[in-house]
């Protein structure tokens, strides 16, 4: 294999800057494309297009349900699938002298919410003193095609990774995490995974496991003439009493972080995020249902059961409290996340191949951080036996209005993504 000396690292520094016009305007055709939940197969064509045009091989597929339910990290789910397409593009290698690798990337993206409280089209991907705007320019677009694009920077200098690099573009990351997990199914492993989610360009040591869950509550309905006298149960007041409750587990939670090495000092990694709250059928009728949902999370080695049935319990403890919801307790069901925390570990030679990549880029040696958020890391790390590390650009406003990525990082990761395939890898000349 070729010697990956100091000369070659800098061609190969120099290749990602000569294509980066190029990556930039991909990353901006792939955000104008809409890929919220549901809606992602036009994007997975383009990202199929994209591998196919580079002589990949392409496997593009729907995600069966029944294939995968069985599947340790399986969440339920609970909306159709008919249009939940992977795509991978697969480099085989010649040699297959080194070590091989996935490159991980999520194509769906949140919803925008309210069009009008964003200062232009979410799906405009306007380049505005140096960052580009739009749904998923950061979460995680930018990452999918810069990993794309450190491969191609090292076709422009002749060389490509002496081993298989197998590049994904998943769906379903932001909900269950069924696509990576539909990789998993399908066959695909590698000596490592690398995922460039935008958490800043820092190795990411651990991760809390996200939960969605649903408490339905019931009412009873009256005329709303009546509600003066007491007559009936408004569901939608009892569903806020619950609500409001749930600060107290919460905070009985976050109590236990320093039980958790990495999460001792992070000031508050438990949330229990109220995301959607519905119910009623008429103005002038007392509520008879309400239902709300929250995303909560569980820490690294935190038994899901066990957290189950201990949010399940405290609804029944708090609706106790209530002489209506005492005798027409809330049902707890689950649809979505139900994902166990990662922490990286038995990494040593992954994290030096990206650490020594760093360097050469940023010229500072490489930080670490812990996140109450999460990434389709889990998977390998925990149900393949591959070590899987988290390293991506700068995202502002991930989830929020006006989401952009700051392109001067997403060039340098891409610097440091091809000089981690080099390193990890290994790199065999292009057969002519």
């Amino acid at each position: 294999m070729p010697e990956l000396t100091q000369a070659l690292k800098a061609r190969i520094l120099a290749a990602v800057n000569d294509g980066y016009a190029d990556q930039t305007d991909t990353l901006a055709q792939l955000v104008r494309i809409p890929s919220q939940r549901g809606e992602e197969a036009a994007a997975q064509d383009f990202m199929a297009a994209q591998y196919e045009a580079r002589g990949y091989e392409v496997d593009r597929w729907q995600i069966d349900i029944d294939a995968i339910k069985h599947m340790p990290g399986f969440s339920p789910v609970a909306v159709s699938y008919d249009n939940a397409f992977n795509v991978v593009g697969t480099h085989r290698s010649r040699t297959r002298q080194g070590r091989s690798l996935i490159l991980n990337g999520h194509i769906d993206v949140v919803p925008v919410g309210p069009r009008s409280q964003w200062s232009r089209d979410p799906y405009d991907p306007a380049i505005i003193d140096g960052w580009m705007h739009g749904r998923g320019a950061g979460d995680m677009k930018s990452g999918l095609i810069a990993c794309m694009a450190a491969l191609d920077a090292l076709r422009r200098v002749g060389l490509q990774p002496a081993a298989d690099v197998f590049l994904q573009s998943v769906v379903e990351e932001e909900c269950t995490g069924n696509g990576a997990l539909a990789c998993l199914q399908r066959g695909y492993r590698a000596d490592a995974a690398f995922i460039p989610e935008p958490l800043l360009p820092m190795l990411m040591r651990a991760q809390v496991g996200p939960m969605w869950f649903q408490v339905q509550v019931d009412g009873d309905p009256q005329h709303a003439s009546a509600a003066f006298s007491g007559a009936g149960a408004n569901a939608i007041q009892k569903a806020i009493f619950m609500i409001q409750a749930m600060d107290e587990l919460e905070e009985r939670w976050n109590g236990r972080k320093c039980e958790h090495t990495h999460f001792c000092d992070h000031p508050h990694p438990i949330r229990f995020n109220l995301g959607k709250i519905a119910g009623g059928d008429w103005p002038s009728s007392v509520p008879a249902w309400c239902t709300f949902d929250m995303r909560v999370a569980v820490f690294p080695g935190q038994s899901l059961e066990a957290a189950r049935a201990e949010i399940e319990a405290f609804v029944a403890e708090v609706a106790a409290r209530d002489p209506f919801l005492a005798k027409h307790p809330p049902k707890v069901i689950y649809h979505g996340f139900m994902a166990e925390g990662y922490e990286l570990k038995d990494s040593e030679d992954v994290e030096a191949a990206l650490r020594v990549s760093h360097e050469a880029v940023f010229n500072e040696p490489l930080q670490e951080y812990v996140t109450s958020a999460a990434t389709d890391a889990r998977f390998y790390g925990l149900y393949a036996d591959t070590p899987a590390i988290v390293y991506g650009p700068e995202c502002r406003m991930p989830h929020g209005n006006d989401e952009s990525v700051n392109l001067e990082s997403v060039r340098k990761v891409t610097q440091t993504i091809a000089l981690f395939i080099a390193e990890w890898c290994g790199l065999e000349e292009i057969a002519a």
